[in-house]
């Protein structure tokens, strides 16, 4: 017999949004009416978070190991803990915060695609007004994180902002949508170095423009999924705009990106075995590229999702790569 939870939410029904697990914890220990505040924060999708998050820690990470030196105390190669507790709970506070904001924007066009109509809004779970107070609550989470920083930081935070605004817009008017995207998404990238140094140097903005070319990589392979429909409704992506020749694309920006950190890792002058983190990486995007069939809506989805294999390969690498030069005296 079918569960409530294995129904796919609907006007008459509330269940699971199409693209989201049935077996999630959300579903199995939640109560029935927290269900579609959840689903706003997508909190039944964590890879949204994750793929926020990594920019924030390798940053944290990159700032830790810059210039580590032979016989360095172990701590002070190691990212703060701290720093990485607070970008972790601020990353699940703003997705969710901006996945709310995104469906307030969006819910005429969520209507209109089979794969979001049964998000909360379409779907009627819950009101404009309701969705509007939890976005404001999750806002001020992130609030309550960012403080915890230096000032600069905090003036650099809130400056994203202005493109978290115009993020869910930007689909109506340019074929570019994911390069907003990869502005917002790597903004965690400039956050993390200036929480270690309280300033911004070119290792942290070399992070940041490879970032935003893994975004805008990423994204592509997600927004495959719902390319029919955007074209029936109008709106733009640089999946419609790629199409078939979506994997050249993909080498361009992956490899742009591999080429970018590496000009980070050399600038920060970080140990040589960090780089084997980003060669791991990069075989990782190569393998997506290759296995890729953009008209497979479940592969696309699979190979979005892999990307937080490549955000674990970067921080570990880093986080290794400083250990291994202050404690290779010790062998």
């Amino acid at each position: 017999m079918t569960s409530e939870k294995d129904i796919i939410q609907s006007t008459e029904a509330r269940g699971r949004v199409f693209d989201a697990p049935s077996g999630h914890w959300v579903y199995r220990t939640l109560p029935n009416w927290l269900w579609p505040y959840a689903q706003l924060a997508r909190w039944d999708r964590p890879i949204g978070w994750w793929l926020l998050l990594w920019p924030c820690w390798w940053a944290t990470a990159l700032a830790a190991a810059a210039g580590a030196k032979v016989g360095a105390p172990i701590w002070s190669v190691l990212p703060s803990p701290y720093h990485l507790v607070l970008f972790l709970i601020g990353a699940i506070a703003m997705r969710g915060a901006g996945c709310t904001y995104n469906d307030l924007a969006d819910e005429d066009i969520d209507n209109k695609v089979a794969r979001t109509r049964s998000r909360p809004l379409p779907s009627g779970q819950v009101t404009r007004k309701q969705a509007k107070i939890f976005l404001v609550l999750q806002a001020l989470v992130g609030l309550a994180v960012v403080v915890q920083f230096n000032f600069f930081t905090v003036l650099l935070a809130v400056g994203s902002l202005v493109i978290v605004a115009i993020y869910p817009f930007m689909k109506r008017i340019t074929n570019w949508p994911q390069l907003v995207l990869g502005l917002a998404f790597s903004w965690g990238a400039l956050v993390g170095w200036s929480a270690h140094f309280g300033s911004l140097d070119w290792p942290a903005i070399l992070l940041y423009a490879g970032s935003i070319l893994w975004v805008i990589g990423y994204d592509t392979i997600y927004a495959h999924q719902d390319k029919e429909d955007d074209a029936l409704v109008g709106v733009h992506s640089t999946a419609r705009l790629f199409g078939s020749r979506t994997r050249e694309a993909l080498i361009v920006l992956y490899g742009g990106a591999l080429a970018l950190f590496l000009g980070a890792f050399a600038v920060a002058e970080v140990p040589m075995p960090a780089v084997a983190g980003l060669l791991a990486a990069g075989a990782h995007m190569y393998r997506q590229i290759m296995t890729l069939d953009i008209d497979n809506p479940n592969e696309c989805l699979r190979l979005f999702k892999s990307n937080t294999v490549v955000g674990w390969l970067i921080f570990l690498g880093l986080v290794f790569g400083g250990l291994w030069t202050v404690v290779k005296p010790l062998f």
